[in-house]
C-alpha cells in the first residue's frame, strides 16, 4: 500500500479514539455528577433531621424556662399580696390609734377649757383681793398709792446712781486693759498650775557636832585651824555657847554651803589640819560647782528650753543658792517661765520665746554680789555675752519697767514675774497680808443678820455667803449682796474687784417607811 494511505488510516484511527475517548469521559463526567447529588442530597436530608431535633431540644427548653419564670412570677406576686395585706392591716391599726388619741385629746380640751375658766374666775377674785389689801395698806401707812411709788422711785434711783458709778468705775477698768476678764481666768490658772514651795532667805547655817570636844578641834592651836577654814571659804565661823552645834555665817550662800560641806567631812573624818582643810574645801568646791551645774541643766529641762550657752546654765544653776524676799530665785525664775508659756499660750505669743525670758530674766541675781549694777543690767550684760537674742535681751530688760516693753512676750514675762512675785504664800509679808484680807472678808460677811456661814474663796476674790432661808427671804439676798459689797468697798482695800455670792438654800427632807 502507498504511504499516504498509512498516513489516512492513521488520523482516522487518531479521531475515531479521540472521539470514543471523550464519549468515555462524558459518561464518567456524568457518573461523578449523580454521585456528588446523592451526597448533597444525603447531607441535606441529615441537615434538616438534625435541625428539626435542636429546633425541638430549645423549644423544650424555653417551655421550661417559661415555666420556671412564670412560677417565680406567682410566688413573688403572692408575697406582695402578703406584704400589702399585713400593711393594710397596720395602716387600720393606726388609724384606729389615732381616733382614740383624737379622743383622747378632745377630753383634756374640755378639762382645760374648765380650767382655764376656774382660772380666771380666780385672778379676778385675787385681783379683787389684792385691791382691797392696797386700800388697806395705804389707810395703815397713811401713803397713797403714788406717794409710795415716789418713795420707792427715789430709793431705786439713790441705789440706780450707786451701781452706776460703779459700772463707770468697772468701763474705765475695761478700757485701760482689753480682755480683763479673760486675764483674770488665764492669771488664776497659771497660780493654781505653778505654785510651788519657796525656802526662807538666811544668812546663816548650822552645822551639827557629834560633842563639845569637836569645838577645840575645830578651833585647833591658837586658832590656827579656825582661820585656815575661814581663810580658805570665806565665810565666819561663830563658836559660842550653843550645844553641840557651829554657826557658819556669809551673805554669800554658795560660799557658805561649801564651808558646810567641807566642816562636815572634817568632822567625819577626824583629821582637822590646815593642809587637809584646804583639801576638804577644794573638794567641797568642786561638789558645789558640780551640784550648780546639775541644777541649772535640770531646771533647762524642766522648762524645756534649748541651746543656752552652758556658762549660762551654770550661771542659772547658782540662783539655788539665791533667795529674794523669801523666795529661791531658781524656782522663782522657772515658775516665772511656765506662768509666761501659759500666758502666751492663752494670747497667742510666742510661747518659747516668752518661757526662755522667763527663766532668764533674773539671771543678773546670781552674781549681783560680785558685779556693779543693778541685776537687770547684770542680766542684759549677760544674755548679750551669752549671744542671746535681742528679743530675751530687752525682755529681761524690761521686767522691771526700766524701759518700756516693745513686745508682747516683754509685757507678759512682767506680768508672769509679778505673778509669781504677789500670788499668796509666795512671800512672807504677802501671805500675812492675804490671810488677813480673807479673815476681814468673811468677818464683814459674818457681821449681817441672818448670815449662816461665809467662805473666802478664789484667792479672796469672792465671798461666798450661805444664809439662813427661815430668817432671809429670796428677795432680800438681793439687798444683802449689796450692802455686804457696800460695806466691803467702804471698809477694805484690795485690788481688782471682789464678787459677793449669797447663796439661799431650803432643804426638806422625808423618809419612806
Amino acid at each position: 500500500m502507498e504511504p499516504w494511505m498509512w498516513i489516512l488510516i492513521a488520523v482516522g484511527t487518531l479521531v475515531i479514539g479521540a472521539a470514543v475517548g471523550s464519549l468515555i469521559q462524558k459518561k464518567s463526567m456524568e457518573a461523578r455528577m449523580g454521585r456528588a447529588e446523592e451526597a448533597a442530597n444525603r447531607i441535606l436530608e441529615d441537615a434538616k433531621n438534625r435541625a428539626e431535633v435542636l429546633s425541638k431540644e430549645r423549644i423544650s427548653e424555653a417551655k421550661d424556662e417559661v415555666h420556671k419564670l412564670r412560677s417565680e412570677c406567682d410566688a413573688d406576686c403572692k408575697e406582695r399580696r402578703n406584704e400589702v395585706t399585713k400593711l393594710e392591716k397596720r395602716m387600720l391599726q393606726r388609724e384606729e390609734q389615732m381616733d382614740r388619741k383624737v379622743a383622747a385629746l378632745e377630753s383634756r380640751e374640755e378639762k382645760f377649757n374648765k380650767r382655764e375658766k376656774e382660772l380666771e374666775e380666780k385672778l379676778l377674785a385675787a385681783e379683787e383681793l389684792s385691791n382691797r389689801r392696797l386700800g388697806e395698806l395705804e389707810k395703815i401707812a397713811q401713803l397713797t398709792t403714788e406717794e409710795a411709788k415716789e418713795q420707792l422711785l427715789e430709793s431705786v434711783e439713790r441705789q440706780t446712781r450707786h451701781d452706776a458709778a460703779l459700772m463707770v468705775r468697772d468701763i474705765e477698768t475695761q478700757a485701760k486693759n482689753d480682755a480683763e476678764k479673760t486675764a483674770r481666768n488665764i492669771i488664776t490658772m497659771a497660780i493654781q498650775r505653778c505654785a510651788a514651795d519657796h525656802v526662807a532667805e538666811t544668812t546663816v547655817s548650822v552645822v551639827a557636832l557629834p560633842n563639845d570636844e569637836m569645838k577645840g578641834r575645830i578651833i585647833g592651836r591658837e586658832g590656827r585651824n579656825i582661820k585656815a577654814i575661814e581663810t580658805a571659804t570665806g565665810v565666819e565661823l561663830i563658836i559660842d555657847d550653843t550645844p553641840e552645834a557651829v554657826i557658819l555665817s556669809s551673805f554669800d550662800p554658795i560660799r557658805r554651803d561649801i564651808a558646810r560641806i567641807a566642816l562636815e567631812r572634817l568632822i567625819s573624818d577626824g583629821r582637822i589640819h590646815p593642809t587637809r582643810i584646804e583639801d576638804m574645801v577644794e573638794k567641797a568646791r568642786k561638789e558645789v560647782e558640780q551640784q550648780i551645774k546639775e541644777a541649772g541643766e535640770a531646771t533647762v529641762f524642766d522648762a524645756g528650753i534649748h541651746n543656752i550657752h552652758p556658762e549660762l546654765v551654770k550661771i542659772l544653776g547658782r540662783l539655788k543658792y539665791r533667795t529674794s524676799y523669801g523666795q529661791n530665785v531658781l524656782k522663782h525664775s522657772l515658775e516665772v517661765s511656765f506662768i509666761a508659756g501659759l500666758l502666751a499660750g492663752e494670747v497667742g505669743a510666742d510661747i518659747t520665746l516668752a518661757k526662755r525670758a522667763g527663766l532668764l530674766h533674773d539671771i543678773g541675781k546670781a552674781v549681783d554680789h560680785e558685779v556693779e549694777g543693778t541685776h537687770i543690767q547684770i542680766g542684759v550684760e549677760l544674755a548679750k555675752k551669752y549671744r542671746e537674742s535681742n528679743e530675751v535681751i530687752h525682755c529681761i530688760a524690761a521686767h522691771h519697767n526700766d524701759i518700756e516693753p516693745q513686745t508682747v512676750e516683754a509685757v507678759l514675762v512682767q506680768a508672769a514675774d509679778a505673778i509669781s512675785g504677789a500670788r499668796p504664800g509666795a512671800r512672807r509679808e504677802t501671805l500675812e497680808a492675804y490671810v488677813k484680807r480673807l479673815e476681814q472678808l468673811e468677818e464683814i460677811a459674818n457681821s449681817f443678820e441672818g448670815v449662816d456661814k461665809s467662805y473666802a474663796v478664789q484667792a479672796g476674790r469672792e465671798i461666798r455667803i450661805i444664809v439662813k432661808p427661815e430668817v432671809v427671804s429670796e428677795e432680800a439676798t438681793v439687798l444683802m449682796a449689796k450692802e455686804i459689797a457696800k460695806r466691803i468697798e467702804t471698809d477694805m482695800v484690795y485690788p481688782g474687784q471682789i464678787k459677793v455670792n449669797v447663796v439661799r438654800e431650803t432643804r426638806k427632807v422625808e423618809y419612806a417607811k
